[in-house]
């Protein structure tokens, strides 16, 4: 496995990215403290929780979790959850929002992770992990 992090200002951009893929080749895996409905209002839950902290620049975090071609059939939606979960507690990242999205557009398994650096109760989460 193979994680990317990158750090950013806005949601909107994100979110929109991770959700504007074909029918079929984004699948939301799993949401916390997000509405699942649609990229507008995922993105106004995670600036509604940011606005808790205007201290913080870079509030969003979006990781992207790349797996080998040849580990393909073994990874299935709900593998890949688990692992983003254990992934986000390893990291340190807890009592926050976020949303995992899986993409089917590549060859190589792989899922976005896109969470609030806010977290819920207006703490900031380090990047330092």
């Amino acid at each position: 496995m193979i994680a990317k992090i990158i750090k950013g200002t806005s949601f909107s951009g994100v979110v929109r990215y991770i959700l504007s893929k074909p029918e079929g080749e984004a699948v939301i895996l799993k949401g916390e403290g997000v509405r699942e409905s649609n990229a507008s209002e995922i993105t106004q839950d995670f600036d509604l929780q940011a606005s808790m902290n205007s201290r913080v620049r870079k509030r969003v975090c979006h990781t992207i979790l790349s797996f080998s071609p040849e580990d393909a059939d073994k990874l299935s939606d709900t593998l890949m959850t688990q692992i983003a979960e254990e992934y986000l507690k390893r990291m340190d990242v807890r009592d926050t929002q976020y949303l995992m999205v899986r993409h089917y557009d590549r060859e190589h398994p792989h899922l976005h992770i896109c969470f609030n650096r806010i977290d819920n109760y207006s703490k900031t989460i380090s990047d330092r992990n």
